[in-house]
């Protein structure tokens, strides 16, 4: 590793591996542990999941804000490795049009797994008969050479918990 490894970023000569800090206090699932078909059986990538235990929603790595959904229900991010995350908050929320939740980035925000992306009222979910499960999917797949989910059960937001890997 040189010393000027950092100034070729971009070119795909840098560190493709990037740390995934939890994102929320809670419970570490798999993705297949998942209660939603599209996530679990990774129709829109791979990931994880998060059974909150508060409702504050941090990044899970180091990147940017590429979309935040009018609903408030997600936020897609570009890790600086490229690969895309969507962190999607409860299941079947899209429906509820935005009122339990408070998104504290905007599209072109960098962030850290210290910035907190969004807040849920758990309550208001729970009353709405939604599950409250944060789930965190990589929607590039094909960008990524390999992910590891190494820590699963009762996990405290800001605890490593896995690597991710770009081709580049």
């Amino acid at each position: 590793m040189g010393m000027f490894d950092f100034l070729k970023g971009k070119s795909g000569d840098g560190d493709s591996a990037q740390t995934l800090m939890n994102p929320v206090n809670g419970k570490v699932i798999a993705i297949e542990d998942v209660q939603d078909p599209v996530f679990s059986q990774k129709m829109m990538g791979d990931g994880f999941g998060i059974v909150p235990s508060d409702g504050d929603i941090y990044s899970p790595g180091n990147g940017k804000v590429v979309s935040v959904f009018p609903t408030q229900h997600a936020v897609g991010l570009l890790l600086d490795n490229g690969v895309e995350v969507l962190i999607h908050i409860g299941i079947d929320t899209v429906e509820l049009e935005g009122a339990p939740f408070d998104t504290l980035v905007k599209e072109g925000d960098k962030v850290t797994p210290e910035t907190k992306v969004s807040t849920v009222n758990l309550e208001e979910l729970a009353s709405a008969g939604k599950e409250n499960t944060v789930i965190i999917v990589f929607s590039n797949m094909d960008q990524v050479d390999k992910f590891e989910l190494s820590t699963t059960g009762e996990t405290a937001r800001g605890t490593e918990i896995g690597t991710i890997s770009s081709k580049k």
